[in-house]
């Protein structure tokens, strides 16, 4: 047989076969990988009030628009202030709307109709959290969860789903506003290693040394397994939703509850719901004391064993420091003035006049319950000029000139 004849003779059927389907799949898994991740679309802590109905009528259908978001401004505000101290709505102080557009963080667009002269819409206003909480009387301080790692894990058909593939339930947990929220929740994109590593099996696995490693890579310290099941009655008709709401490695149940949607354009509005039920569960366990983190998940590393003897050694070298001190007196009242003032210090345990001189510098030596530079920081908070001298220290107020 010639080169020409071997090089153009045809291949076996099964290489071919075994090319196109290496083809394929490498092909699906390209499509597979676009059809994954849902970032979330906020992770600030911002405050969110929702709900809000407008009806505005005005000449033009942008003056109608404009009125209508400052009007919902107006009444998100009365309502974030009586959801916050737990007061009538009409007990809410009013506020100019230059106010309102400064502590205002965005305008969430639930559903809208606009016309040439009216608006008619439902909408939901975001408020800074650091301005609008001087405002609220609070400092946007509240008591929050460790960090919650979230596997939402949607059963449709039977078959368990969490980031192998985009879900209305994962696109439900992306898209809910997390900060206000008292769970510290560590929501993933789905993107990467995710699906390969918080798959569905994983919400279930027991194995703590597994757990830890996820929970080290996503800086994490415990975890939360929201769960819903979907049954579709016939196509295009009711879904029932039944939500469960889990935490830790071993899947406990906090909370479970069943909410139905008219059909499948009313799904993304129940799963909304289901999580804002899920999160109060989940609040509501945390205020109990109930929410705890598995020990097991913490890997405590033992302290290293000193003697005593050095422990007690290094206690009492470092228990009281004798700090020699020089102040400008000029007159009898500044060197009583500096002494009370050394003698009223946290920590000073005694002051002694080592060397008096009015119109000069007297020397004092301090005796003080800590190391040398601790005294140091509490003379400059005071106020104190400081000045390194002679393995001690010379001070004068602010603003005063040194002596000649």
């Amino acid at each position: 047989m010639t080169f020409a004849d071997r090089l153009f003779r045809p291949f076996p059927l099964s290489i071919l076969c075994v090319a196109l389907f290496a083809a394929a799949l490498a092909f699906a898994q390209l499509e597979r990988a676009d059809e994954r991740g849902v970032p979330p679309i906020d992770g600030s802590g911002s405050f969110e009030v929702d709900g809000i109905k407008v009806d505005i009528a005005a000449r033009t259908a942008d003056q109608a628009r404009t009125a209508g978001w400052r009007e919902a401004q107006r009444k998100g505000w009365k309502m974030l202030w009586a959801r916050v101290n737990g007061k009538p709505l009409e007990n809410a102080p009013g506020l100019p709307d230059s106010t309102l557009d400064s502590i205002s963080g965005g305008i969430v667009v639930e559903e809208e109709h606009i016309g040439p002269n009216r608006y008619i819409a439902t909408l939901g206003v975001l408020f800074d959290r650091a301005r609008a909480g001087e405002l609220l009387g609070v400092k946007g301080a509240i008591r929050r969860s460790a960090p919650m790692l979230v596997i939402p894990v949607e059963w449709s058909g039977a078959t368990p789903v969490s980031f192998e593939r985009r879900s209305e339930w994962q696109k439900a947990w992306a898209r809910f506003r997390a900060g206000n929220s008292p769970i510290d929740y560590v929501r993933v994109s789905g993107t990467g290693a995710d699906p390969v590593l918080l798959n569905a099996a994983q919400a279930r696995r027991p194995g703590r040394g597994w757990w830890r490693m996820l929970l080290d890579q996503y800086g994490a310290a415990d975890i939360v397994v929201p769960e819903v099941t979907l049954f579709r009655q016939w196509p295009g008709g009711p879904v029932i939703g039944k939500f469960v709401a889990r935490h830790g490695p071993d899947a406990a149940v906090i909370d479970s509850f069943t909410l139905t949607a008219e059909n499948g354009d009313a799904l993304p509005a129940m799963l909304d719901r289901g999580i804002e039920r899920i999160d109060r569960a989940y609040t509501r366990a945390l205020q109990e004391g109930s929410l705890r983190t598995d020990r097991s998940l913490v890997v405590e590393t033992p302290a290293a064993e000193v003697p005593i003897d050095d422990v007690l050694a290094e206690m009492a070298s470092a228990a009281t420091s004798n700090i020699t001190i020089q102040v400008e007196t000029p007159d009898a009242g500044a060197l009583r003035g500096s002494e009370t003032a050394l003698r009223g210090m946290t920590g000073v345990t005694g002051v002694q006049t080592s060397s008096l001189a009015l119109g000069g510098i007297s020397i004092f030596r301090v005796s003080f319950s800590g190391p040398a530079a601790a005294f140091r920081e509490a003379l400059v908070a005071r106020g104190w000029q400081v000045e390194d001298v002679g393995g001690g220290y010379r001070i004068r107020r602010g603003g005063s000139q040194p002596a000649q």
